[in-house]
């Protein structure tokens, strides 16, 4: 039997019914559960460099990497639980972890703005990525950015707003609503203000913002009724719209975003891409389900996305064009990819399947061979809005990943050599 298939099928099934869609998910793990053979916490060359005591340490996102550029120091939030709330208001310190001294830990800030998925955004900031790192915190009733500078353990600026995505050369970021988020998306937005949008389905309101990092120098660039007004569909009348995953090219002249609506409990997505001053949008895939992208060069974008006449898998797309291949065929499941340094190596995920186990893969794009590296044991308390995606993300040298895990009971950073794959 395909149970993928068959999962991908009841998915889109309950898709108009969340809590029923859950509930159904929940029952059926737990009889998988208690009828596999194989229980065990990690499967693989998984090893902790958090410290093990009575608090949770994750990084959060794929997009970005926590190693430093000599792959010494990591960047770390340690919060006291994560797994009762997507968006806890208590504060979360960001450690350093020097994985050259027994991974000793090192407390350099604290922030009030954090969620479970994406953390505070908290980022080596470029071009050098060595002793600058951007934060995102709630200061005087505003979320704001934080520059903190690491050799002289003192904060430079504080920029008035938060940042999503950070150009390389970190010379700019743009930014979205994280209260409109936080609403429609648990667990990628936060709660210190409420939802001024709430009751209005298509805000002809700024949803992306781009800010100047030397500067502080705000400009709004796009409204969320350029998303609706631009290529509209039938399904988006009426209905609730909002923006997630924004995701700048490597020169820092596009940015990739998805803009997702909801109509009568159904959920649409679609890829756009646009100048980062806002103009030259680009539809680059409008097949209702689009999911973790990545930026393999200032052209190409690697997607786990849907193609009417192909199904769901990865695709390598060409920005502005309809050209696309499919890659990994056997990967027939979402994930968080990204690419290493020298774009030779993809590292990807997969969500805990029927018996509560999330894979590592890494991936080739020449010869399409995809290897399981790692499994570890995701326990139900960490489930849906509180999950913990593994998000694998690469450290500069590309001999090693590193992954967000439950596997011993709480959120923890481990990371995984991959030497063996080069």
């Amino acid at each position: 039997m395909n149970f993928v298939a068959l999962e991908n099928t009841g998915k889109r099934l309950l898709e108009q019914f969340p809590f029923i869609k859950r509930s159904c998910k929940r029952v059926y793990q737990l009889g998988m559960y208690a009828l596999s053979d194989e229980k065990f916490k990690s499967e693989g060359e998984v090893i902790r460099v958090s410290p093990d005591d009575n608090y949770e340490y994750f990084f959060g996102y794929y997009d970005k990497s926590p190693w430093d550029i000599t792959d010494r120091y990591m960047i770390c939030l340690k919060v006291r639980q994560a797994y009762k709330s997507v968006a806890p208001k208590e504060d979360a310190e960001i450690i350093l972890l020097d994985t050259k001294n027994g991974n000793k830990p090192y407390k350099i800030a604290a922030t009030h703005a954090w969620n479970v998925q994406q953390g505070c955004m908290a980022q080596w900031l470029g071009p050098d990525f060595s002793e600058r790192i951007i934060f995102n915190d709630f200061r005087g009733e505003k979320y704001c950015s934080v520059i903190f500078n690491v050799k002289t353990k003192s904060e430079e600026k504080v920029l008035p707003l938060p940042v999503y995505s950070v150009s390389l050369d970190g010379a700019f970021a743009l930014s979205l609503d994280f209260s409109r988020l936080h609403r429609l998306r648990k667990g990628y937005g936060y709660t210190n203000l409420s939802d001024v949008t709430e009751k209005e389905l298509c805000p002809d309101k700024t949803c992306i913002w781009k800010m100047d990092l030397q500067t502080g120098e705000v400009m709004e660039i796009l409204k969320y009724t350029d998303f609706a007004n631009f290529e509209p569909r039938e399904e988006m009348k009426g209905a609730e719209h909002k923006v997630n995953h924004l995701m700048i090219s490597p020169d820092g002249d596009r940015f990739m975003i998805l803009h997702r609506w909801f109509q009568r409990g159904r959920k649409f997505t679609r890829l756009v891409t646009a100048k980062c001053d806002g103009s030259d949008m680009y539809n680059l895939n409008d097949d209702n389900f689009t999911s973790h992208c990545y930026w393999k060069n200032n052209n190409e974008i690697l997607s786990f996305m849907r193609k009417f006449e192909t199904g769901d898998h990865y695709y390598l797309l060409r920005d502005k064009t309809n050209e696309y291949k499919i890659l990994w065929q056997e990967l027939n499941t979402d994930g968080h990819c990204s690419y290493s340094a020298n774009g030779s190596l993809i590292v990807t995920d997969a969500y805990p399947n029927r018996k509560r186990l999330a894979s590592v893969f890494i991936c080739k794009e020449e010869s399409n061979e995809a290897t399981k590296i790692t499994r570890v044991f995701a326990p139900f308390r960490y489930d849906n809005d509180v999950r913990c995606d593994l998000h694998p993300r690469w450290n500069h040298a590309g001999d090693c990943v590193c992954i967000d895990s439950v596997h011993e009971g709480k959120r923890g950073l481990f990371i995984i050599s991959i030497t063996n794959q080069l």
